[in-house]
């Protein structure tokens, strides 16, 4: 399965500016999701992150690792409509410097589901180098109701 950017944003909440994914070039439901983000000089972020030397924060990549591990849970049927939230992130490793021009490739596969929660372990990588990686854990909740 593939998506665009309409697509992800019927299946993710997340909007400009904190939609860090543009593109799902494969997803198996329950399962993986491959996602990339395309880096570009004039996101927000480069205006104080630096801006004589600007270098997208780890924080940022962690979250698109953690938005192409939504995409694999909110895919499956049964999530449909639910929320995805962070529980937490262990072991993460920022092995290069993504900046402005980078496409970041980003893989993130669940490893386990114990109800409600989830596990995966994400790379996201530049050129084929690896430039982050980590064991990220999920939340799946129930979006509240819209008041008129």
């Amino acid at each position: 399965m593939t998506l665009d950017i309409r697509a992800i944003q019927a299946v993710l909440p997340h909007r400009y500016p904190f939609l860090m994914i543009d593109r799902v070039d494969e997803c198996e439901p329950g399962r993986y999701a491959d996602a990339v983000r395309c880096v570009s000089a004039n996101e927000m972020q480069f205006m104080g992150h630096f801006p004589q030397y600007p270098v997208m924060p780890g924080v940022l990549i962690i979250e698109a690792m953690a938005q192409t591990g939504a995409i694999a849970l909110l895919t499956m049927p049964e999530n449909k409509g639910k929320l995805v939230f962070f529980g937490g992130i262990r072991y993460a490793r920022f092995r290069r410097q993504v900046v402005p021009g980078d496409v970041l490739k980003i893989h993130c596969e669940l490893t386990k589901m114990r109800g409600p929660i989830g596990f995966g372990t994400a790379v996201a990588t530049v050129g084929g180098e690896r430039a982050a990686e980590a064991e990220l854990s999920f939340a799946l909740g129930d979006a509240p109701e819209a008041e008129n």
